[in-house]
C-alpha cells in the first residue's frame, strides 16, 4: 500500500484536496491551488481587438504575455468594478499561464473528498462541464471550478491565435 491510500489508513481521514477560495460577488468559488502561480493586485490590461468581452486582454509578467480573463465577466456577474481588493490569480496551466480576474481571495482550505459533492445537472441550456463539484465546510458551500476546463474553450484559442501573431 502507498500514497494516499497508505495516509487514508493509517489516518482513518479520507484524503482530499487543498484549493485556494475567490469570490465572485456573493459566491465563494475554489480552484486547486497547485494550479496557482501567484496572487496580484489588479493593473490596467493591454486590450485585444476581437475577443470576447472577459477577455480583458494581456499583461506582461517578466517576459511572459499572460492574457487576462475576467471571470466576473465569463460568469454573467453584474456590476463589475475594479477596486482595491480586486486581485487577479496567475495561474499555470502546463503550457499556458493565465490570470483571472476576481473580486478577492479569501483563504487556502484543504477538503475530503467526503466534503466534496458532484457538481448537480442542469438543463442543456446550462453548462457544468468546467465544475469539479461542490465543496461544504460547514455552512459554507463552495463552488469547485475545473479551471483548465474553462479556459482551454475555443475563446481561449482564439487569444493563443492572436497573441501568435
Amino acid at each position: 500500500m502507498t500514497g494516499l491510500a497508505s495516509v487514508t489508513k493509517l489516518t482513518g481521514e479520507t484524503v482530499g484536496q487543498e484549493f485556494l477560495i475567490f469570490t465572485l460577488g456573493d459566491e465563494e468559488y475554489g480552484v486547486d491551488i497547485l494550479k496557482v502561480q501567484e496572487i496580484r493586485g489588479y493593473d490596467q490590461v493591454t486590450r485585444i481587438a476581437n475577443t470576447p468581452s472577459f477577455i480583458k486582454g494581456v499583461t506582461n509578467l517578466r517576459g511572459v504575455i499572460v492574457p487576462i480573463v475576467d471571470l466576473r465577466i465569463k460568469f454573467a456577474k453584474q456590476d463589475v468594478e475594479y477596486d482595491d481588493n480586486t486581485v487577479v490569480i496567475v495561474l499555470n496551466l502546463g503550457q499556458r499561464v493565465v490570470g483571472i480576474v476576481v473580486d478577492g481571495v479569501s483563504d487556502v482550505l484543504s477538503l475530503t473528498t467526503d466534503q466534496i459533492r458532484p457538481a448537480p445537472e442542469f438543463a442543456v441550456t446550462l453548462s457544468t462541464e468546467y465544475l469539479t463539484g461542490l465543496g461544504s465546510l460547514g455552512e459554507r458551500m463552495l463552488i469547485l471550478v475545473d479551471i483548465e476546463k474553462l479556459l482551454s474553450s475555443e475563446e481561449m484559442a482564439l487569444v493563443d491565435s492572436v497573441l501568435k501573431v
